[in-house]
């Protein structure tokens, strides 16, 4: 591999891929070279000083690959998804999608939204026609379960979303607790300071993980307490909002002094609380945690004992709320919106066609506008905006 004055850049390899076989269905070479940054860069320059070549703009070859047929929408998201997966659980959510789970789910409503507007089409070019109830009935059904099949795909608690993005868990609790001792276990490094000092922790901390395959964003908050301090009080305040937007809360309590949450902590106790007595290696017998939560974990950050089962504990809770089930999973708020749209046009097309009086030219604009918005996912309505969208994302090339 030579520049155009004959000077050596690499020794490298060129594979050829014919279209439209090849993955954006044109003619398309690659360059296998070594990674170096100064090899890359000098191919790259060479490249570009070549007639009629530039460098690819963000996800330009998977954007061919959608344009030319060999992708929908949904599985260009999922190859960017899958460029960006940072564990097991996020890689197997991206395949599913690549392999057109989603898409194959959204078509079959598509074919039933298209076979319901035929019968509508059929009303309204042949109106003289005395068409049986039953014909009535079956649509009105059809739509029915259209729409409550959406609204349970949108009944999701946003399972896919958050995979993409990563799960939360908040450390919360009060003074000298333990709190950071135990985000320093879980984390397996020394990310938080500790000191017998109440009020060491001030601000939020955050940690990056990999639980049990799902992506976990592990956050130290300071230690609730009454304090004449500003900074503290501002550390407490911090505390309770991410208590309040995390999908798990671990409540560290110390079993020395606490064997039910104070009062101050009570509304953090819910469903999606987790509490855990810390400290049980200073307690010859340690007090039966309340059952005021969930959930409840006996351990000792020091000694490590309970830890184990702790931290199968929190991969099983975010497993069991959020992780990958076996229908497709929405993924994208993108998704969602256009679901949303598509369900409100089929009910207002149900709602018309509550009576044989009722004129169908108004249900069977709703439901096209439904079929339209179904498109949208998928990509078969070439909105430039979404397109625009779905691409910006990218790496470069891709």
């Amino acid at each position: 591999m030579r520049r155009a004055d004959g000077s050596p850049l690499d020794d490298g390899l060129v594979l050829w891929f014919p279209g439209p076989a090849s993955y954006t269905g044109e003619d398309v070479a690659e360059f296998h070279v070594h990674g170096g940054v100064a090899v890359v860069n000098a191919v790259l320059e060479a490249l570009a000083a070549l007639p009629d070549h530039r460098l690819a703009q963000p996800g330009e070859f998977t954007r061919r690959a959608f344009a030319n047929g060999k992708l929908d929408l949904t599985q260009a998201e999922a190859i960017a998804d899958l460029v960006q997966a940072e564990t097991d659980a996020q890689r197997r959510q991206a395949l599913r999608q690549l392999g057109g789970e989603l898409r194959k789910h959204y078509d079959r409503w598509k074919n039933d939204l298209v076979r319901a507007l035929a019968h509508l089409e059929a009303l309204i070019d042949f109106p003289d026609e005395d068409l049986p109830e039953a014909t009535f009935e079956a649509l009105r059904a059809s739509l029915d379960r259209l729409e409550r099949s959406i609204g349970e795909h949108l009944d999701d608690n946003r399972r896919g979303e958050r995979l993409r993005s990563g799960f939360t868990i908040a450390i919360v609790g009060p003074a000298n607790a333990g709190k950071s001792s135990l985000i320093n276990v879980v984390a397996q490094r020394d990310l938080a300071i500790t000191a017998p000092t109440p009020g060491t922790t001030r601000d939020i901390l955050e940690a990056h993980l990999d639980i049990d395959g799902l992506p976990v964003t592990i956050v130290d908050t300071a230690g609730i307490r009454d304090s004449a301090d500003a900074v503290e009080q501002e550390g407490v305040r911090r505390a309770f909002g991410r208590a309040e937007t995390a999908d798990l809360k671990v409540l560290v309590l110390d079993a020395t002094t606490d064997a039910v949450p104070p009062p101050a902590l009570a509304p953090i106790v819910d469903r999606n609380t987790i509490i855990v007595l810390n400290k049980i290696d200073l307690v010859p017998t340690p007090r039966a945690v309340s059952p005021s939560g969930p959930s409840s974990r006996l351990v000792s950050v020091r000694t490590g004992e309970g830890m184990s089962e702790l931290i199968a504990l929190l991969g099983g809770s975010i497993a069991e709320r959020y992780g990958l089930r076996e229908a497709p999973t929405l993924t994208r708020a993108r998704h969602r919106r256009a679901l949303e749209a598509a369900r409100g046009a089929i009910s207002r097309a149900h709602a018309g066609l509550s009576g044989r009086a009722t004129l169908p030219e108004l249900p069977a604009e709703d439901l096209r506008l439904a079929v339209r918005h179904l498109g949208e996912i998928t990509g078969e309505v070439g909105v430039e905006e979404i397109l625009d969208m779905v691409f910006k994302d990218f790496c470069i090339g891709k």
